[in-house]
Parts: C-alpha cells; structure tokens; sequence
C-alpha cells in the first residue's frame, strides 16, 4: 500500500512568551500556534521486511539516528509491536532551523501517515503521547488545530482565528533551538497570561476591517537571545523595521512573519521584498534567502486522518 503526497505544514507562533523554568531544565511557555500552507510532502510505501528506508535530496549530511520521520517511524513501531516496515521519500520546502517547525511537522505527519498505512489504531492522544517523545513541538501538529500552547508546548487549547495571511521572510541564517534555550541570557520570567486576554486582542483586531498590516500580541522573548547569538537575524529584524514591517520571529527562529488580512496583501509585500533583494545596493538586502506569502489554515490537513 502507498501514501502519496502527504502534507506536513508549517507553523508559526503567534506569539512565544517563556514564564519559567521546571526542575527537568525544560522551559515553561506559553504560546498560540498557527499552521500555514507552506508544507513538506512525503511519500509512504509499506515493506514487508520491517525495515525503514528514507529518500530524499535533503538527507545528506542528516543522520539516520537524528532524522525525525526515521524516528517516528520507529517509534511507532515499536510502540504497537507491528512488524511491516516503509519505505519514506520526502521534498522539503521548510527550511531548517527556521522556527517553523519543519522537523516536528514531517514527525507528526509520519505518525498519522503510518498509523493510517499500517492499520496500528492508535488515537489522537496516544499519537500526541508519541509525539511528545519526539519533541516537544510534535503534539500540536498532530492535535490538529490552531492551539493556545502552555506546559513545555503540550498542554494545548483550541483556537478560533480569523482568516490571516502572513508573508513569511528567512535570513540567510539558521538557528540552533537548543542554544537559545540553554542560553544565560534568555529571561524566564514573563507574566502569565489568559487564553481569554489572547482571543479578545483577535477578536478586537478582526473587528477592524480597514486593518492591512494586522497588529501583534504580546512578544517572542526569544528574540533578544537570537539576535545577540546571530547577527544577520538581527540584521533582517533590523531591516524589516526601516521598511516599516511589524514584523515577529517564529519560534525560535531564524524565519519572520508579517500578518495580513489577505493573501493578496502578503503577496504584494513579498514582491516588495523580492524587488529590494534583487536590487544589490538595497540595504542588508542579501541577508534575505527566501519569503513566502501564506494563508494561515484553520485545521492541519490531515485532522480527520485520526479517531478522537
């Protein structure tokens, strides 16, 4: 049996505020998660000899032991004793250490996928359960929804967003999430917030039908740490302000958003930006790799894949 063109999309979060720290050394947040319809695609075939086998152009340089969708896979496996086997190609379109959760995406994706392919059964919780080993971003994309995120990220609520557009801008930079959170100099103290205080900042900004380039709630506090740890992320904050962006680093970084009432908007800007990286003499312009114009999705594409 074959699975063919399975989607794992992105993620940004809306806003990323660290409230402390647990005893385990794992960080206490909260967070609001928006899927976005920039995805990976895998392929999945079924083999007989219990073996998982990954493709892709990617891979090089990407071990085995290292590889998330390997470790799915695995994980699944050995989680409910089946003993068919995969064979897994994937393409990337997500860059890497950029904060929108590419990894943990193709993860979760691999999860449903399999669960799906090898008949395992397992639930959406039991997957959330599974995930969670994996890392601590798993869980959401197989929950499934936009979600207002505590805990290490896995203690999640559903959200209703409006409809957003975001263009999303990558530094010629990526990001190492582990040291950001292990760093001296990340604050772990930011007041707790309501999910209520979160959804009324929405609804308020929805009610404004005028807005183009829509206001942001609260902060990512792991900006600061980014910024002094990597400058040419600095350079492209920097940069998105003198072009009078509002612009927010996702996750952990290195990636930007820009939220817009449309996807017309956002494609607008993005030829904006594309203009001013074509042209060398523009300022910090090369620090710019890649931007996407997005719609931000009400529900992972593979949702109703798992029994509740």
């Amino acid at each position: 049996m074959v699975l063919y063109d399975v989607p794992a999309p992105a993620k940004i979060n809306l806003f990323l505020h660290v409230i402390g720290r647990r005893g385990d050394g794992y960080h206490l947040l909260q967070t609001a998660f928006r899927f976005i319809d920039l995805c990976d695609s895998l392929d999945f075939e079924t083999r007989n000899d219990g073996l998982i086998v990954r493709e892709g152009e990617h891979l090089a340089g990407l071990a085995e032991q290292d590889d998330l969708v390997v470790r799915a896979a695995l994980a699944l496996q050995k989680s409910t004793g089946v003993t068919q086997g995969a064979q897994i190609r994937y393409k990337k379109n997500i860059p890497s250490g950029g904060g929108l959760g590419g990894g943990s995406s193709d993860a979760a994706s691999t999860l449903i996928a399999l669960n799906r392919l090898w008949g395992t059964g397992l639930t959406r919780s039991e997957l959330m359960q599974l995930g969670l080993s994996l890392g601590a971003d798993v869980p959401v994309f197989v929950y499934g929804q936009p979600a207002f995120a505590e805990g290490v990220g896995e203690v999640l609520t559903p959200l209703s967003l409006s409809e957003r557009a975001y263009l999303v801008v990558q530094p010629a930079q990526s990001v190492s999430t582990a040291g950001v959170f292990s760093s001296p100099d990340l604050t772990r103290d930011s007041p707790s917030v309501t999910m209520s205080v979160f959804t009324d900042w929405q609804t308020i900004n929805a009610a404004d039908k005028g807005l183009e380039s829509i206001p942001l709630f609260g902060r990512n506090d792991l900006e600061s740490v980014v910024f002094a740890k990597y400058p040419c992320v600095s350079e492209v904050a920097v940069w998105l302000e003198r072009q009078g962006y509002n612009a927010r680093m996702t996750g952990s970084g290195a990636c930007f958003f820009v939220e817009f009432s449309t996807l017309e908007q956002a494609a607008v800007h993005q030829q904006q930006i594309i203009c001013k990286m074509l042209d060398r003499e523009s300022e910090n312009a090369a620090t710019v790799q890649k931007t996407w114009a997005c719609s931000g999705l009400f529900d992972h594409p593979l949702r109703h894949w798992i029994s509740s």
